[in-house]
């Protein structure tokens, strides 16, 4: 990638950055959080607003039930379930997470069959262990196989670290998640599924006239909060994914290994305020602007403009003096035949440590292979620049 090319294409960009960078300079705030584990997330654009320790594996304990529903999700819009399908309460469901075993449950009758509508609340509202594994044995036998169905699940939605092993949350060494992937989680089931997604800002259900409030402490605060899940177990204490909206605005908030329930329900509430009240929305480019350009060996022409699928806006901190820095990124120069909207970079700003902002590219335009003289002559700079980065390495 020519970087006169690249610092070209970014110039405008990096004036944004460096006039928004430059107005809120000397008004320094930061924000910090107890939590060992923490993420706040911009769902719009993609923004990450603060991070603690995001990628670093952790216990997900009943917030794994995040990727069980995903999986049941997924399968009534592939039209393998509907809200009315059966869900038997075997044996093993009722004794490992209904009434005998003293955890979260729906209290469920053991042999019972409940619809599947029911059994989402029960998970979603209520953190039922019972029905969770129901659900699990219902899609895929046991939990043990319904855990790798969950690891597969989201492998596809691009999350590479997270492990499940179980339904429900409850303690495996093998079961490990990160905060981040944990709000990108969160993020697909919001706009994929909207529909479905308001179970999770229901404040109650009842089931076997017993009556139990939603264990999210964020739905009776005012702060426009509608989901999602709260988890706690021994080995890592209190955590919670949780998603407000103030003013068309949605932010995506994960905290875990807090050590009581009221510091899990303070500081994501905390760091929800400080985003909606500490951030400004600039657009950076509008849709269907050129973003940048990449090179392209043995086409028609030597690069092709990029663009995003929409417009790129960026969340820039009031009173922050950081330094912001954007970089186009491609493995290139890219080989023809290039597609009309295949993506092929990607742009990232970082904030300091942090990065803010990750948006696909794509290509603007097709670049179909090029005349052989045109394509012997890239071939003659790609065996130069190549013979010339050994040289540099070597020395």
């Amino acid at each position: 990638m020519p970087g006169a090319t690249l610092r070209r294409s970014l110039g405008r960009l990096l004036l944004v950055l460096a006039m928004a960078s430059l107005a809120a300079a000397g008004h320094a705030q930061s924000f910090q959080s107890p939590a060992p584990f923490a993420i706040l997330l911009d769902s719009e654009s993609g923004a990450v607003l603060y991070e603690k320790a995001a990628d670093e594996l952790m216990v997900p304990a009943s917030m794994a039930k995040l990727a069980t529903v995903l999986v049941a999700f997924q399968d009534m819009a592939a039209g393998r379930l509907t809200p009315d399908s059966e869900i038997g309460i075997s044996e093993n469901a009722w004794r490992k997470g209904g009434a005998p075993s003293g955890g979260s449950t729906m209290f469920a009758i053991v042999n019972s069959r409940l619809k599947l509508s029911d059994i989402l609340q029960g998970i979603i509202v209520q953190s039922g262990n019972d029905a969770s594994i129901a659900l699990a044995e219902a899609i895929a036998g046991d939990e043990a196989t319904f855990g790798r169905v969950m690891t597969e699940r989201v492998r596809a939605l691009g999350l590479t670290k997270s492990v499940f092993r179980n339904a429900t949350g409850m303690p495996d060494p093998q079961q490990r998640v990160t905060a981040r992937e944990l709000a990108l989680l969160a993020d697909h089931i919001i706009k994929t599924y909207p529909e479905l997604y308001k179970i999770f800002g229901q404040r109650d259900f009842t089931w076997n006239k017993i009556r139990q409030q939603n264990r999210n402490p964020l739905l009776t605060m005012d702060i426009g909060a509608d989901g999602l899940k709260t988890g706690n177990i021994d080995e890592l204490g209190y955590g919670l994914v949780g998603s407000a909206v103030q003013n068309g605005q949605r932010l995506i908030v994960v905290v875990n290994g807090l050590k009581t329930a009221r510091d899990r329900a303070s500081e994501a509430r905390k760091l929800l305020e400080w985003g909606f009240r500490a951030f400004e929305r600039r657009q950076l480019f509008a849709a269907g602007e050129n973003v940048g350009e990449a090179s392209v060996y043995g086409g028609e022409k030597g690069r092709v403009a990029l663009r995003s699928k929409g417009a790129i806006s960026l969340l820039m901190p009031r009173g922050s003096s950081e330094r912001l820095t954007a970089r186009i990124v491609y493995r290139g120069p890219l080989l023809v035949p290039v597609e009309e909207g295949a993506q092929v970079a990607r742009l990232v700003v970082t904030r300091g440590d942090i990065k803010t902002l990750d948006v696909p590219l794509y290509a603007a335009e097709a670049v179909r292979t090029g005349p052989l003289q045109s394509r012997a002559l890239d071939a003659l700079l790609e065996a130069a620049t190549g013979w010339v980065r050994k040289a540099l390495s070597r020395s």
